[in-house]
């Protein structure tokens, strides 16, 4: 029997029946409830999604867990062989950066800390055709993003790109002056340290890959060349929180490069530009395909690519 039929307790699985014919089968045991809709299998513990299977037909008794979530898509293996892992992918620009990529073969690596976001998310892309599976991760969390790279090395063994996209704004709206250390701490913790977090803890898969990309979506709001510039459009906006975290983010994005380039591995900055999303109640002038192009050329870049660099549209942008 396949051993990943097995808990972490070692207990073996169970036999769970067939495949169901109907679109959803539901079925208790105890306070656990099995869910399976077509090659889906989902295990609830209460109101918690604790683990989703793949098409193995069975239910590991006592397998409940969390955080192993996996939502994987029909669309079987991925075309290129290649994986990755985007952050904060259930919506906007990292949702995007996903169909992209999924379009171009990837195995998607759907990462959102939001169990129903996510797996909603995940359903979208499955539902077109890419293979796609969610995965829980909590990116300020060190027990959350180790329990996500146990997950993906458990099932691919390595990591081709790793796109660090999660982030916050904070509170955009006062002046630095006023804006609290706790707020200020909040969005680092998410924009600075998470990548951090995350980029150590993947590491290993992604020098297991025969070569590899790291991307930091940053913004250029982190560039202190247009920001101290009074002729360039972000000059004006001064937002203490999120500027500094997004120009640390650039220096850390230069701190891997430098480490990680003697492994081949590439590791650059993205500015998707003023894109509408949620951050800026949708006022941004750039749609989301505009601001994920740019986000997947650093993702395909080969071994002649360029490393240690921040980028809007193919071009540099001054730290």
């Amino acid at each position: 029997m396949d051993d990943r039929l097995a808990d972490r307790r070692g207990r073996k699985a169970k036999p769970f029946g067939g495949r169901a014919e109907a679109s959803h089968l539901a079925y208790r045991k105890e306070d656990r409830q099995v869910i399976q809709a077509g090659q889906i299998i989902i295990v609830r513990h209460g109101d918690q999604f604790v683990r989703v299977w793949e098409d193995y037909q069975a239910w590991p008794d006592g397998a409940i867990d969390p955080p192993d979530i996996i939502f994987p898509s029909s669309a079987g293996a991925s075309m290129t062989g290649k994986t990755v892992l985007i952050t904060g992918a259930n919506k906007s620009i990292g949702f995007e950066t996903a169909r992209q990529l999924g379009q171009l073969g990837y195995r998607i690596w759907l990462g959102c800390r939001d169990d129903s976001r996510g797996m909603t998310a995940a359903e979208r892309l499955s539902g077109e055709g890419h293979d796609v599976r969610y995965l829980r991760i909590d990116v300020t969390s060190d027990d959350s993003v180790s329990a996500a790279a146990e997950m993906v090395g458990r099932h691919d063994g390595k990591l081709d790109v790793l796109i660090n996209n999660a982030g916050i704004p904070g509170n955009p709206t006062t002046t630095p002056s006023q804006q609290t250390i706790n707020d200020i701490r909040t969005v680092y913790e998410t924009n600075v340290f998470g990548p951090i977090r995350v980029t150590q803890a993947f590491l290993p898969l992604l020098k297991a890959a025969v070569h590899a990309n790291i991307v930091m979506v940053s913004s250029g709001l982190g560039s202190l060349g247009w920001l101290s510039d009074p002729a360039n459009p972000f000059y004006g906006v001064n937002i203490l929180g999120y500027n500094s975290s997004k120009s640390a983010l650039n220096a850390v994005t230069l701190c891997f490069a430098k480490e990680l380039a003697s492994l081949g591995m590439k590791v650059n900055a993205a500015d998707p530009g003023y894109t509408a999303t949620d951050f800026n109640g949708h006022s941004g002038y750039r749609t989301v395909e505009q601001a994920a192009s740019g986000i997947v050329w650093l993702a395909g870049l080969d071994t002649t690519g360029p490393t240690g660099g921040f980028y809007f549209e193919q071009e540099r942008v001054p730290w």
